[in-house]
């Protein structure tokens, strides 16, 4: 059975940090590009950032200089470094790994992050 989920979510300051993690079992993990994903009220999802099986690195726009996405392949996890967060971060956020080769797509259940004063 596979498993994604994510934590690290919560409530921060304008200017200030979060780090989100996801922890995914039931795949052989170090195949997988693995994507961080938000979805604010009202908006549609959209991609943040995403790694892919062999580290090469994508940002959107709106986080670049600013979010870094990495991967542990030994604890099957990726991990999202949020920094300088602005209130129009604030968003459900999803881990999604996927494997295009088995058609395989999964998505934990989002964590909250909410920037505000």
């Amino acid at each position: 059975q596979v498993q994604v989920v994510e934590s690290g979510g919560g409530l921060v300051q304008p200017g200030g940090s979060l780090r989100l993690s996801c922890a995914a079992s039931g795949i052989i993990f170090s195949l997988y590009a693995m994507g961080w994903y938000r979805q604010a009220p009202g908006k549609q999802r959209e991609l943040v950032a995403a790694i892919t099986s062999g580290g090469i690195t994508s940002y959107a726009d709106s986080v670049k200089g600013r979010f870094t996405i990495s991967r542990d392949n030994t604890k099957n996890a990726v991990f999202l470094q949020m920094n300088s967060l602005k209130p129009e971060d604030t968003a459900v956020y999803y881990c999604n790994a996927y494997f295009g080769t088995l058609g395989a797509d999964y998505w934990g259940q989002g964590t909250q992050v909410t920037v505000s004063s």
